[in-house]
């Protein structure tokens, strides 16, 4: 060997020995394996539609990639999918209702990520993200220039397939590379409105709206309240009783066919009496390590 091949690992090793100890506490996480529930279904997920401040676009696209998707979210336990998904100008302005209640206005939340978490694992992965983000904050890695818009951890009650038992299912969903995403937020009544709604989508409205469609599946999910130790820049989560969130998986770019799929979705739940869509958003997926559409944003 060079002397130089040498000195590389022997200068490590030193350093390395002269660093103190740090008690990670590694051997709970052999008894932590053995107990708890751990399949694969999507029991639970994170969504959030985040507007980064104007003129902080690159910077907090950068910052999110390289960094909070991973330290804040993919590497947390129980999180096993995650995706990011942007708006161009062109695509927000395809949103409606014009007067919504959960983006005001309609077009701000220009970024969604949408993350599964594991059935049954709530609550471990809640304890976990409130100390994580502590520390980050604490540390400067948080980035404050924007504004959530739409965030809330949600708890999965249906999917509904467009081509029965063919094709991916929604635990494969974030990793599938599929061209485009629809977020849908309705809002019923009360929660006894809300059942009805519930099952008028699985049983009626879903399975009529995706044959023929661009979208290969619909998740729908009911939003949770935020722990009391949150964030202070994340605001409660509003809806828990009456909200629904679908996630449509397109197959297509959103734009391709958008009149005859997806502009018309307010219409046909309001005809229905059973809620209110208060916003129809279509998204397609960033380019991890770029800062692809960036520009579009404005």
């Amino acid at each position: 060997m060079t002397a130089d091949s040498t000195d590389t690992p022997a200068g490590s090793a030193a350093e390395s020995a002269a660093e103190p100890a740090v008690d990670t506490r590694a051997a709970t996480y052999a008894e932590l394996a053995a107990i708890g529930p751990y399949g694969v279904h999507p029991g639970h997920a994170l969504i959030t539609m985040v507007e980064p401040h104007p003129g902080h676009e690159y910077a907090y696209n950068r910052w999110y990639e390289d960094d909070h998707y991973i330290a804040g979210a993919m590497a947390m336990p129980w999180i096993f999918a995650g995706r990011r998904w942007v708006a161009t100008r062109a695509l927000q302005l395809l949103r409606h209702p014009e007067e919504s209640a959960v983006a005001r206005p309609v077009t701000a939340g220009c970024y969604l990520s949408t993350y599964w978490l594991t059935e049954g694992r709530y609550d471990e992965h809640m304890r976990w993200t409130v100390a994580i983000n502590r520390r980050l904050n604490r540390d400067g890695r948080i980035h404050q220039d924007r504004t959530h818009v739409f965030t809330a951890f949600q708890d999965h009650v249906a999917t509904v397939y467009r081509d029965g038992a063919a094709g991916p299912r929604d635990f494969h969903a974030l990793d599938h590379p599929y061209a485009g995403l629809v977020l849908e937020v309705i809002d019923a009544a009360g929660p006894r409105e809300r059942a009805e709604l519930l099952a008028w989508l699985r049983t009626r409205h879903l399975p009529q709206r995706l044959a023929g469609s661009p979208a290969a599946m619909v998740t729908v999910f009911r939003p949770t309240p935020l722990p009391g130790d949150r964030m202070t820049y994340v605001k409660q989560v509003e809806g828990v009783e009456t909200r629904l969130t679908l996630l449509w998986f397109l197959q297509q770019d959103p734009r391709e066919g958008w009149a005859a799929h997806f502009a018309d979705l307010g219409r046909e739940v309001a005809e229905s009496g059973l809620g209110r869509v208060e916003l129809v958003a279509p998204f397609v997926p960033t380019v991890p390590g770029t800062d692809r559409y960036v520009a579009e944003l404005r």
